[in-house]
Parts: C-alpha cells; structure tokens; sequence
C-alpha cells in the first residue's frame, strides 16, 4: 500500500496520480490535503511518513510545487529516505541506489506525465544492495547519533 499526500500546490496533481494508481491496480490511502485551499505542507509529509514509519504503507508519495518541503520534512523521520525527482533517471537512482521510500514530486516543475513515468520507474525499481548497503548503513548510523 502507498500513502500519498499534497498540498494545495500539488493538489490536482495528486488528483491524477490517483487515477493512475487505480487504474494500476496499486493499494493506495490519500492523507489529504482534499482541495487547492491553501494548507500547511508539512502536515500531510508527517502523516503519509508516519504511515511508512509504522508500516502501515509500504511506501509513501509526496506532492507540493516543488517537491523539496515536502522531503524536508520526510527526512526528519528516522528510517524514511525521501528524494524529489523530476525525471526517470533521478526516480531509478534514487530507489536502485538509496532504497528511497518516499517520493517528493514537484507540481510546478514537471508535467502530470512526466511524474507518472518517475513514479512507475521508481515502483519498478529494486535497491541494487551491495557496495549501496554500506552506505545505507553509514547513513543509519548518523540517524542514530543525531535523531535522539
């Protein structure tokens, strides 16, 4: 299951991005934010993390204008990797590479397709492992010494 959330920038991108999941066949459970009535981003990014946190969701979508509050926030989460993308080779990467769990989406920067061709890349993509587990590790090892 995917937990997915926007701000009032991303809303109708979210929107869409609904439609693709459903048409896929893919699990998903909207956070909100449910209009393009301004709201806080950063409270639908701790609720869609704190549901991958608690593996309530398996992954997590994250959509405002350009993708970076959103994984700001994301990445306060101990055991959350969050990375915006805005084109498939960024999306490959970051999931092959990072074993990233959440995406952060920019509605300003990219087209409604071009973010379904990152999201469809992303879902496909395996963590590679290897010489990236070890960084992986490194990178849990700071989380413990600085998220107390």
């Amino acid at each position: 299951m995917i937990a997915i959330g926007a701000d009032h920038g991303g809303y109708k991108f979210k929107e869409e991005i609904k439609k693709y999941l459903t048409e896929n066949g893919i699990e998903f459970e909207d956070v909100g934010t449910y209009s393009e009535e301004r709201t806080d981003f950063p409270i639908m990014a701790k609720d869609v993390c704190e549901k991958v946190q608690a593996g309530k969701a398996e992954k997590g979508i994250l959509i405002c204008r350009s993708g970076y509050g959103m994984a700001i926030v994301a990445n306060k989460f101990r055991g959350i990797y969050c990375a915006p993308v805005y084109n498939e080779e960024t999306a490959k990467f970051c999931r092959a590479h990072n074993n990233t769990n959440v995406l952060a989406l920019g509605a300003d920067y990219m087209s409604t397709n071009d973010a379904i061709s990152c999201l469809r890349i992303w879902l496909a993509t395996s963590f590679e492992g290897g010489r990236y587990n070890e960084r992986l590790k490194m990178i849990q090892e700071i989380e413990n010494e600085n998220m107390k």
